[in-house]
């Protein structure tokens, strides 16, 4: 069992070591072959990235587009990287590759009218009655409020994936600290109340939502790997997704208003 270790973490070592010399390798001499190496290395991260971002994103929108705008990221990230700056390249990388993907989408400008507005509706019904009752409000108070029927309603929480797209990330998986330190004072005192903002409203969401925000956010499993845990179907996954999204950006809203 010890030999077994032993070797598992020396071929890691090796793979380490073999990528680093690729790199150095790469920025000296500009190859062709070891840039297609380093892609063929990097690769699974664009399909990484294009999972997580397509959490909630309707059926119309080609994944395939998808992922190929984010190759051209990848390969604007490889160009662009410095190795010399001992930064990890998949972090840089997966920051160029979402970006690229997020370009496309914006461009395709996929999502209609008539569900935007849907799903603005939906967000200022739940933000009102989470500030009358002094919590969040339950699926039924919701459709209640906004008078529509079940049906009507559940077609409504299939569409609320897309107006997440571009969901917590940034304060949840540490963005805000950056914006914070390159802002000065101010901006770190903002990014402080946000971060206790976000963690008290997490705190008060319903179980299963709390649960998909810490495994998505926090553990950055997939959907099919959410699903898996609380044998639950992907697209309810996604549902449960979508409402903790908004609830924790009303909470976020509530507090930009109190301090204006």
């Amino acid at each position: 069992m010890g030999e077994t270790v032993s070797q598992e973490a020396s071929s890691a070592s090796k793979a380490v070591a073999d990528i680093e010399a690729l790199w150095s390798s790469y920025k000296k001499e500009q190859d062709i072959e070891q840039r297609n190496a380093l892609i063929e290395h990097y690769l699974p991260l664009v399909r990484l990235v294009a999972g997580r971002l397509a959490i909630g994103l309707p059926s119309h929108v080609d994944r395939d587009d998808l992922l190929s705008s984010g190759f051209f990221g990848l390969l604007d990230a490889i160009e662009r990287y410095d190795p010399t700056r001992r930064n990890k390249f998949e972090t840089y990388a997966g920051v160029r590759i979402r970006g690229a993907m997020l370009d496309y989408l914006r461009a395709k400008d996929w999502m209609p009218v008539t569900m935007r507005q849907r799903i603005r509706k939906y967000s200022d019904v739940s933000a009102q009655l989470a500030s009358e009752l002094g919590r969040e409000a339950t699926d039924e108070e919701i459709r209640e409020r906004m008078g529509i029927g079940e049906k009507e309603y559940r077609v409504m929480l299939r569409e609320l994936g897309a107006a997440t797209l571009i969901p917590l990330d940034d304060y949840l998986a540490g963005g805000g600290e950056k914006a914070a330190e390159d802002g000065g004072p101010s901006a770190q005192l903002e990014a402080t109340e946000i971060k206790e903002t976000l963690a008290a409203a997490i705190d008060r969401l319903p179980e299963k939502e709390r649960i998909v925000v810490s495994l998505y956010y926090y553990d950055e499993l997939t959907l099919k790997e959410i699903s898996k845990i609380l044998h639950l179907t992907e697209a309810r996954i996604s549902q449960l997704h979508s409402k903790a999204v908004f609830r924790l950006r009303g909470s976020l809203a509530r507090m930009k208003a109190n301090l204006l």
